[in-house]
């Protein structure tokens, strides 16, 4: 099977494995220069062989790849992965000889025969592989040979010995290679080195994990990639966190299940019990386990046959052979062994070193409701965000409330589960903690509280119209009881009601807005949220220039807080998913929105709030997207989708219309566009049509379809959602200028005009500057079009900056001037292409023809020069800093600086960061925009 790459993910995702690269890149240069090479991938299922095999297309460039696998179910079928290697290449069957052409005619069915001895048909392979390398050097991958048919295998180890100086390269990859390989060159894939194992499951996870429990996962998988890969996704977040959760919830095949009970049943019983007291500690620390067993009355001794059966090992910690016998070994216990082993461990574990860990243990050895219990529990949740985040934090308070005697106290920690689920992004499991909390006995601040979160999911959820009336219910009842939540619940009931279309109806923005104006004042000095809160009913109620130097003075706050603080963390996730995002947009504030996303991706990725993460992810995308910067916000976009399937929640969704817009691909957004729509119309999320209309108007400007732009342009205008007009006023004012209507240009600049009176900043000034630069002649456009470019210019907007270059370039030639066309419209052209803005940069491209030059037409994946991003990636691993920490640097994740890194590599043309040095030129340490 010809391939390009079969997976061109997969290297970007790739992690260590310097040395087995190092042989692999040896091969492709030997093969580049003429010689042949042959070479046997040999491990376990999971250790990366296919990933290797990845790594070598990627690497491979200049060469032609073929590509086959074993497959189990055609191990009877002669020549079946012979064919999948060689079909690409049939086409020359006429260069070889007729003996050799007719053996492999007959073995792949083309033509009849009798069965050719096997010796032509290697000769034929060799002959066939040799011609194809003599135009360009070859590459031939085997995947599970294994499971190739036994002719396969015979004919093709045949050619891997006569290789000669061909280009030919030859690798395979299998489990326990068959007897045909044997002799060949072998490369042995074992598990990752500790320290890459480590990177690598943090790179899987989407939340904070006790490091001790890590490295328990670590030992247990022996550096398997794959179990270290697929383990996470097997559990919950609540299920990882911290290792406060029991091994009965993961998920066992029933006949590995099966297996390892016969396996632990036919084990002297007090070594039954070691090992369900070892499966009880997540840890894995020798010391406690024999210090528990000692008051279970297990005598050393017992360890001996578990060893013997190779299913558990004490040594430096506490290994079992897989992580599955520990889930096995527990399982296998009844209730009262659990409990029995988990009071042994509680009363092991030193509360002062570990309470955390002793109380979840003591948790687990209740046999009923224990007040002393459920408060250790509930004082443990703070400090198990340190070590777990958020989802570690629910499950302490969801035990604590269960364990909880009297009723008043027991809601009120369920309340606390229930919001520490919902940060954790566990809806359903929040709502089943809330129908508990409802079915008590509740005083009217906990009936509030309840109805708040109610409120909360249902925005999560995307049922904006519930969530309004929710939300401004509970702010309602909280007034008179807790003025200081109840502002918060206005300002979510504010950011629920701009996703409404219908600002006037009941429960709509409008309502909203007053409603917010009418509540309590709020503490002295006040809190940023206080502050956003008036800001934005100031602008929903009296205006825009009337609210400009509240909402100035909330952005200012926002962007002060220490992001560390958990209740301003609570602050910062409530601006983050719609206040204080939209504030920065409506001051044209570019640096201020992308520090602000920035701030929250970290924060919730710290604290592993994986709902807040989503909408942070999209925020910092739509920044990454106003900066040109398309590649790094297809990946956040990407990171909001995976954590969307790990959860079970719906993706923001939002920006990644935006940006198939934004790339000119119109069968992709119009489908995004109309996937959107269906869910708005069923969650009553009415602002998802203003942005479809932006989107469309984006796609239409790039495709040249200037009036159908400002159409949809325009209908968003009308709407005059808060935030929407740093979008969508760039697009009408071109669109309406386009199609000589200059009426709706004037509009679009009365509008401008009046945020320039309120607000100076270079965003808007030089947006407002091309508006009035689109409707006027001679030396005044041209002044204004140089103010535009200059003033974008010292912003992070740099995809309107290409555009403002395209604008006076179009504008050049029409006045004549090609000359200096020439520069404007090659300088947009460059930077759209770069961006992969392609529709754009299309136009550039027929601008330039027009003015009597050629402009290559090309992607970004032909383009040499490093991104400003990148350039960024590639001096701070330049400066030795690791992939999480460049990460963590440009708040960003390690798998995007891998996939950037990779990029970084061919573009510059080296293969590793040992010649970063080589090929940079010398630059001071660099750090975030």
């Amino acid at each position: 099977m010809a391939t390009q790459s079969r997976s061109r993910g997969r290297a970007a995702e790739f992690k260590g494995r310097r040395g087995e690269r190092g042989v692999l890149d040896q091969l492709i240069e030997a093969v580049r220069a003429g010689e042949s090479r042959a070479l046997v991938l040999r491990g376990d299922p999971g250790m990366g062989k296919t990933a290797l095999l990845d790594y070598v297309v990627e690497q491979a460039a200049g060469c032609r790849v073929v590509r086959a696998a074993g497959v189990q179910a055609e191990m009877e079928l002669a020549f079946a992965g012979l064919h999948q290697l060689c079909a690409p290449m049939l086409d020359r069957l006429e260069r070889l000889p007729v003996s050799q052409r007719d053996a492999l005619r007959t073995v792949f069915g083309v033509s009849p025969g009798p069965a050719p001895d096997r010796f032509f048909v290697g000769l034929a392979v060799l002959g066939l592989v040799s011609d194809v390398a003599d135009e360009q050097p070859l590459i031939c991958l085997v995947d599970d040979e294994q499971w190739l048919d036994a002719a396969s295998a015979q004919v093709l180890a045949f050619v891997a010995r006569r290789l000669g100086a061909e280009s030919v390269g030859l690798l395979f990859a299998a489990r326990v290679p068959s007897d045909e390989l044997a002799g060949l060159p072998e490369l042995v894939v074992d598990g990752l080195p500790e320290s890459e194992a480590r990177e690598l499951l943090d790179a899987a996870l989407t939340g904070p994990l006790d490091p001790r429990v890590r490295d328990q996962i670590v030992a247990e998988t022996r550096g398997n990639p794959l179990a270290l890969l697929e383990l996470p996704r097997g559990l919950t977040p609540a299920e990882l966190a911290g290792g406060f959760a029991l091994p009965s919830a993961a998920p066992l095949s029933g006949r590995i299940e099966e297996s390892f009970r016969r396996r632990l049943d036919a084990l002297p019983a007090q070594t039954r019990r070691l090992l369900r007291l070892a499966a009880a500690d997540p840890v894995g620390e020798p010391l406690l386990v024999w210090r528990a067993a000692e008051r279970l009355g297990i005598r050393a001794q017992a360890a001996t046959p578990a060893a013997e059966a190779d299913l558990l090992e004490f040594g430096a910690r506490v290994r079992f052979r897989h992580p599955l016998v520990r889930s096995a070994a527990y399982r296998s216990a009844s209730l009262q062994e659990r409990q029995d082993v988990h009071r042994a461990l509680a009363e092991a574990t030193d509360p002062e070193r570990d309470p955390d860990r002793r109380a979840w243990h003591r948790a687990h050895a209740a046999p009923g409701p224990d007040e002393d219990v459920a408060g250790e529990l509930e004082r443990s949740a703070d400090r198990a965000q340190a070590r777990g985040g958020l989802a570690a934090a629910a499950a302490f308070l969801e035990r604590a409330a269960m364990l909880t005697p009297e009723p008043a106290c027991r809601a009120r920690r369920l309340l606390a589960a229930a919001r520490a689920k919902l940060d954790a992004g566990a809806l359903d499991a929040a709502l089943g903690l809330l129908v508990a909390v409802e079915a008590g006995p509740l005083d009217a601040l906990q009936t509030a509280e309840a109805e708040h979160l109610r409120g909360q999911i249902a925005l999560v959820q995307q049922r904006s119209s519930d969530a309004v009336r929710l939300l401004l219910s509970a702010a309602r009842r909280l007034e008179p009881l807790h003025a200081g939540r109840a502002r918060e619940a206005h300002l979510e009931a504010l950011g629920a009601a701009m996703w409404v279309d219908d600002l006037n109806s009941p429960g709509g923005l409008r309502e909203a807005a007053e409603a917010a104006r009418a509540a309590p004042a709020g503490p002295d000095p006040p809190r940023p949220v206080d502050v956003l809160l008036d800001g934005f009913a100031l602008r929903l109620t009296e205006g825009y220039t009337a609210a400009v130097p509240t909402l100035t003075r909330a952005l200012e706050l926002v962007l002060a807080v220490n992001v560390a603080d958990a209740e301003v963390g609570r602050w910062l996730w409530l601006a983050g998913a719609s206040s204080s995002a939209i504030v920065a947009l409506e001051l044209w504030d570019a640096e201020a929105s992308h520090a602000l996303a920035a701030h929250l991706v970290q924060l919730a990725r710290d604290t592993g709030a994986l709902v807040h993460l989503q909408y942070a992810l999209d925020f910092l995308a739509r920044t990454h997207l106003r900066a040109g910067e398309l590649t790094a916000a297809a990946l956040l976009i990407e990171e909001d989708r995976l954590i969307a399937d790990m959860t079970g929640n719906p993706p923001v969704a939002y920006t990644e219309m935006m940006l198939a817009a934004w790339r000119g691909q119109e069968a992709r957004a119009s489908e995004l566009i109309e996937a959107g729509l269906r869910g708005a119309t069923a969650g009553g999320v009415g602002r998802m049509v203003t942005f479809a209309d932006y989107t469309n108007s984006v796609l239409y400007n790039g495709h040249g379809r200037h009036d159908a732009a400002r159409d949809v342009a325009w209908r968003a205008f009308e709407r005059d959602h808060p935030g929407h007009g740093t979008y969508v006023l760039p697009e009408l004012a071109e669109a309406a200028s386009r199609t000589g209507d200059t009426v709706l240009v004037k509009a679009a600049l009365e509008w401008l005009s009046e945020r320039t009176r309120a607000t100076r900043s270079d965003w808007v000034m030089g947006i407002e500057a091309r508006a009035r630069a689109l409707i006027s002649h001679g030396d005044v456009a041209e002044s204004l079009y140089r103010e535009s470019i200059a003033r974008l210019g010292r912003t992070r907007v740099r995809a309107q900056l290409a555009r403002g270059h395209l604008l006076y370039g179009e504008w050049l030639r029409r006045e004549r001037r090609r000359v200096d066309a020439r520069v404007h419209l090659r300088t947009a052209h460059d930077m759209l292409t770069t961006m992969g803005i392609e529709a754009f940069a299309e136009r550039a491209r027929r601008e330039l023809l027009a003015t009597g030059e050629t402009a290559r037409k090309r992607t970004t994946e032909t383009g040499d020069e490093l991104t400003a991003q990148e350039t960024q990636i590639a001096q701070l691993a330049r400066n030795g800093l690791s992939n999480p920490e460049i990460g963590t640097r440009l708040f960003i994740s390690p798998r995007t600086v891998q996939y950037h890194l990779r990029k970084i590599f061919t573009k510059l043309q080296i293969s590793s960061r040992l010649e970063l040095d080589r090929v940079l030129p010398s630059a001071p340490l660099v750090g975030p925009r």
